[in-house]
């Protein structure tokens, strides 16, 4: 019997079509004797639809033909409940079609950014219960946003550069605080961001106060939560992905980003064409560097991955100073796009086997999380005492401490 195994990707993010690019790469590279592969599109209104449409990504150039000839599907937000329904299963209430399109056995997101990696969509699936690969809604909510992943980082002694960090209304109501901040904190150049977006998307450097205002007056336009940080202007970025769990993990081999500019551009992530994804930007695998660097960055990888509290696979990404050779953590991909599968085959890891290990950790953390205790059979309704009381403090609102 084969496993059904339900790719999700699409979705509410500005990085909808990396999503997609990064799906179709993962669900060729499944071995379809073992697997069913249920393809689950979710378009940027956040509708469901499934069919041999979403599977050829010449569809997604007319996306009004691609969803009027697609099955539109959801899931119950029930525990226990892994079906796939069909949206409108025609034929009323008392219509033969089957509402149900299938049973998911494991689900596996490649969803990129906002309402996908960051959590959102992460516990959804927990609520269901159904397994899925990847980070769970913790460790994605703390991996996505990018000030709270380096308060944990730096707690635990995991090297960052300097930042200050605020959110949209802070700078509309003190503007110049804010940026006296920066200034007498970091001072120039800098780098601003959305502390909740990916693939480089409304990113920009700042070398003095005008261009620090346009810069932030774009993130702002992206993310409720922005961040500024110190830029290190002799700098190379060497990414590393790590595959497992947080208890029992491996590193791959290093990459050397190319970038024209001060920071790999979207362009440059992506440019090479709607079907070659993040493994087609220019890069240098494995990376020019001295064994020991190599060494040092896979170790330190592996430990951002596993203070995190990572699942799945995820890439990690580092700057190197070249002024005196310090690493510092720049941000993790819990849902790396192309799922770093390059980076994984130059570490003797087909892409093929990638899926196999994702869709086995999945059925192993299930297992665990089965085990554990999450309700106790008491029901202090049947227990009589104070049950009265109680019901007066619920109907007054006063439910006291919890």
């Amino acid at each position: 019997m084969k496993t059904n195994v339900a790719v999700f990707f699409g979705g509410r993010s500005v990085e909808h079509e990396i999503s997609v690019i990064s799906a179709l790469q993962a669900i060729n590279a499944f071995d379809q004797t073992k697997y069913n592969i249920i393809p689950i599109y979710i378009s940027k209104q956040g509708r469901w639809y499934t069919g041999p449409m979403t599977l050829d990504i010449r569809n997604y150039k007319d996306m009004k033909h691609l969803t009027e000839n697609s099955e539109e599907v959801y899931m119950r937000p029930e525990y226990g409940d892994f079906n796939l329904y069909r949206a409108n299963p025609g034929g009323g209430l008392f219509s033969k079609k089957n509402p149900v399109v299938d049973e998911i056995h494991v689900a596996i997101p490649v969803l990129h950014g906002s309402h996908g990696e960051d959590g959102m969509f992460e516990g959804l699936l927990e609520t269901i219960g159904i397994p899925f690969a990847g980070c769970d809604t913790l460790s994605s909510a703390n991996g996505m946003d990018k000030i709270t992943m380096k308060m944990i980082l730096r707690s635990e002694g995991i090297p960052v550069v300097d930042y200050v960090w605020f959110t949209d209304k802070e700078w509309a109501s003190r503007r110049d605080s804010i940026i006296d901040k920066v200034e007498s904190q970091l001072g120039y150049p800098v780098i601003v961001k959305p502390a909740n977006l990916g693939s480089s998307v409304g990113i920009g450097k700042a070398s003095d106060r005008a261009s620090l205002i346009e810069k932030i007056d774009t993130a702002c336009r992206f993310s409720r939560r922005l961040i500024v940080e110190h830029m290190i202007e002799d700098m190379m970025e060497i990414n590393c992905s790590v595959l497992g769990d947080c208890d029992d993990y491996q590193s791959s081999v290093c990459e050397e980003p190319i970038s024209k500019g001060d920071f790999l551009s979207y362009e440059e992530k992506y440019g090479g064409g709607a079907k070659a994804g993040m493994q087609a930007s220019e890069k240098r695998i494995p990376a020019d560097i001295p064994e020991e660097m190599s060494e040092a960055i896979r170790k330190m990888a592996g430990e951002t991955f596993r203070v995190l509290s990572c699942h799945g696979v995820s890439r990690v990404d580092v700057m190197v100073d070249r002024a005196d050779n310090k690493i510092y953590v720049n941000e993790i991909n819990t849902i790396p796009g192309s799922l770093s599968f390059y980076l994984w085959e130059e570490s003797g890891i087909s892409f093929t086997k990638l899926m196999d290990r994702l869709v086995e950790l999945a059925l192993r953390r299930k297992r665990d999380t089965d085990r554990k205790t999450f309700t106790y059979d008491a029901n202090i309704f049947a227990m009589g005492g104070g049950v009265k009381g109680g019901v007066k403090g619920a109907k007054s609102g006063k439910m006291g401490n919890r």
